[in-house]
């Protein structure tokens, strides 16, 4: 199979469930934004991370495809290869939340994004993933979406950054305060 198909060529691109729309409508930002954020969190894995910390990106990383593949999917298209995004993915999120914010000093500035690689990246991921929640926030104003897949996003974005801050804890680095000055 050839990986160019050349139905792109005009500036179109297919959706799962057919039909054809505008490489750059609000859809295919959003899942486009995702995709970026899977490619991201893949960097985050290359910086090998601890392997508790890994394992929640590689689970991450094979939500964020199925949530590509739902967003590219328009909600009223019934399509048994599609997962869509449900309440039980967002409550995964929290509860990994939950049990990493546990381990870590509470929070009483803001802190810079920064510190070892891998939780660098998790804040670069956080950015993303934020940009991401925008598009499908645009998009859900415009088209019909599942009804968790913004929430999703946000929740996943809180894990993001409690993801960075655990990355730094493990790794004995410590977290730069925001100052005013």
């Amino acid at each position: 199979m050839k990986i160019y198909t050349k139905t792109g060529d005009d500036g179109t691109t297919g959706l799962f469930g057919g039909g054809r729309v505008s490489k750059d409508a609000l859809r295919i930002e959003s899942y486009g934004t995702v995709d970026e954020l899977n490619s991201v969190i893949g960097i985050v894995r290359s910086a090998k991370p601890p392997k508790a910390l890994d394992e929640i990106l590689h689970q991450i990383q094979n939500d964020l495809f199925n949530l590509g593949a739902d967003l590219a999917t328009p909600y009223d298209v019934q399509n048994n290869y599609i997962s869509r995004v449900q309440a039980a993915h967002i409550e995964k999120l929290e509860r990994s939340i939950d049990a990493i914010d546990a381990q870590l000093t509470e929070l009483t500035n803001f802190i810079l994004p920064g510190g070892i690689p891998a939780a660098a990246y998790l804040h670069l991921a956080r950015n993303v993933c934020r940009r991401a929640e925008r598009l499908t926030v645009s998009l859900s104003k415009e088209e019909l979406i599942g009804p968790f897949v913004i929430t999703y996003l946000n929740r996943l974005s809180d894990l993001l950054f409690v993801l960075a801050r655990w990355a730094n804890r493990l790794a004995g680095e410590d977290e730069v305060k925001w100052s005013k000055d």
